[in-house]
């Protein structure tokens, strides 16, 4: 089959009914059943889980499952931005006059990303990361830095596949799909953190209630299936770790890079 009827194919099934209809079965009991198969197909490691498989009430109560304490320590030098999620890195560079380049051949404007906001100015020639969470991945977001929640956003959109394949054939799934967006103040600078829903994902969810203060590793939201995180960063505020390139794989609590100043 030739890529653009895959893209039909997509575009078709890309409809924020067909995720609420996923997402409602995923919640129910009935979908108890899949949870070992689930996490078979996707090499989860149970071992890490809070709980047993079969204290999890629904296949989404096991998907969006707390990990057992101690396995995501946060990275102790105060001065280092740590990781919000465990993902693969997909896009990671400089931002060059509101424009992210590139992003799997494809180029995102920040006033798209972050729906025309007014806070557009912060990010014109920022860093950026994407950070693409797998179905095996833990899927509980936390927050990158210490500060306060200035504003958060909900933007309604399309539910279409952050993967490879999305992120390449899809026109700017980025800034289409439906997205939260939560703007964090540190004394060195403001985040933006992004959260992208994705192609069968039922919701993205805050925790409740939202803190208005958030530490380094505070648990922030969670994704009902897989998705990504674009982590945006205001000029001059931000400098990434050496060794981090595309397909670097990051675990929530590590060192991302510094901040320049305090």
């Amino acid at each position: 089959m030739s890529k653009p009827f895959f893209r039909l194919l997509t575009e078709l099934s890309s409809r924020k009914w067909v995720s609420q209809v996923t997402g409602a079965f995923a919640r129910s009991k009935a979908s108890r059943i899949f949870i070992p198969r689930f996490a078979q197909t996707y090499g989860i490691r149970i071992e890490d889980a809070e709980k047993q498989l079969q204290d999890y009430k629904s296949l989404n109560d096991f998907f969006t499952r707390r990990l057992k304490p101690g396995l995501r320590p946060i990275h102790e030098d105060l001065s280092r931005v740590v990781s919000p999620v465990d993902a693969m890195i997909t896009g990671i560079g400089d931002i060059k006059e509101g424009l992210i380049v590139n992003v799997k051949g494809q180029d995102y404007t920040i006033e798209e990303l972050l729906n025309r906001s007014p806070r557009t100015v912060n990010y014109k020639n920022g860093f950026y990361f994407v950070l693409y969470l797998s179905p095996r991945d833990y899927h509980r977001i936390h927050s990158p830095i210490s500060g306060d929640v200035l504003e958060s956003e909900h933007v309604l959109g399309k539910v279409y596949p952050v993967n490879e394949f999305g992120l390449r054939h899809m026109k700017r799934v980025l800034s289409r799909n439906e997205r939260l967006i939560t703007f964090i103040q540190h004394n060195a600078g403001e985040v933006a953190v992004v959260k992208v829903g994705a192609l069968n994902v039922s919701s993205i969810q805050y925790v409740k209630p939202l803190p208005k203060n958030l530490e380094r590793g505070q648990e922030l939201a969670y994704f009902e299936f897989g998705s990504t995180v674009v982590l945006l960063f205001e000029d001059d505020m931000f400098e990434p770790r050496p060794d981090l390139q595309l397909g670097s794989k990051v675990k929530m609590g590590e060192d991302l890079g510094r901040f320049l100043k305090k």
